[in-house]
């Protein structure tokens, strides 16, 4: 039986266009939780970037973060997986050399590398981020979760032969997201489960990005948006309608009133 449920953010929970969640999933997770199931959040952003799930803040058991290199659980942060400086420094030296933006995450705060207009077109704007970025020789003493540069899938792959600790995980076509090797969705979701004291059959796990298929593949149910992309989709256990169609209603509607059969 279903006991917990996960969820990605922009393009899963949190529409692209609206930047809202569809009422219809609120109504859904609300539904959810009065079954005593719990919801999680499971996206790449980090805390300070979680700023549009005002509408269900109040059913949230817990985060991952970060594409899996923290999780949290009300106060208790847990699960970190800190990606070497120098590997931080290879990934900088490269976007400097490109003229390319680069997001670093630290364990406190977040600098930006190369401030630029794709910087406010995709993070501010399509993000609707509103964020007070810190100097990066501030987050560079913190311990480094994710780094986001703006490369495309060719840049990436250069610079990702250089990094064999890392693995880049890439759900908007503008940037990708770079953590230690041994942070993913997946992962953080055993560890989750564990700090949760959940059975990994007893979870259901949404998304769309190229970041949600190690969640997809190892929860007990893995159910992928209709707006994802054709490889989360194969990955995935059922597939329904995309995040303005009532995705979310409409795959928990079908698939635990099955599951409670």
């Amino acid at each position: 039986m279903i006991k917990a449920l996960f969820f990605d953010i922009d393009g899963t929970l949190v529409s692209f266009k609206t930047h809202k969640i569809p009422q219809s999933a609120v109504n859904a997770l609300t539904e959810a939780k009065t079954q005593g199931i719990k919801i999680y959040i499971s996206t790449g952003r980090p805390l300070p970037f979680i700023n549009n799930l005002g509408q269900i803040e109040h059913l949230i058991d817990g985060y991952i973060t970060t594409t899996g290199a923290l999780c949290i659980v009300g106060k208790e942060r847990f699960n970190y997986h800190e990606i070497d400086k120098t590997s931080v420094k290879k990934i900088i030296d490269a976007a400097s050399r490109w003229n390319k933006s680069v997001v670093v995450v630290g364990a406190e705060h977040i600098a930006v590398v190369n401030d630029s207009e794709a910087m406010t077109e995709q993070f501010r704007k399509g993000l609707n981020l509103d964020f007070e970025f810190s100097p990066l020789e501030v987050v560079m003493k913190e311990p480094i979760l994710q780094v986001s540069p703006f490369f495309d899938e060719t840049q990436e792959k250069e610079v990702m032969k250089g990094l064999p600790d890392c693995v880049s995980s890439r759900w908007h076509p503008a940037f990708t997201d770079i953590t230690n090797i041994g942070a993913d969705k997946g992962k953080a979701l055993l560890a989750m489960a564990k700090h949760e004291g959940l059975k990994v059959k007893e979870t259901m796990a949404f998304g769309d990005g190229g970041n949600d298929i190690p969640i997809i593949q190892q929860a007990g149910i893995g159910v992928a948006m209709g707006n994802a992309r054709d490889e989360v989709k194969a990955a995935a256990d059922y597939v329904t309608t995309s995040v303005d169609e009532d995705g979310v209603r409409n795959a928990l509607r079908i698939l635990l009133k099955k599951d409670r059969k």
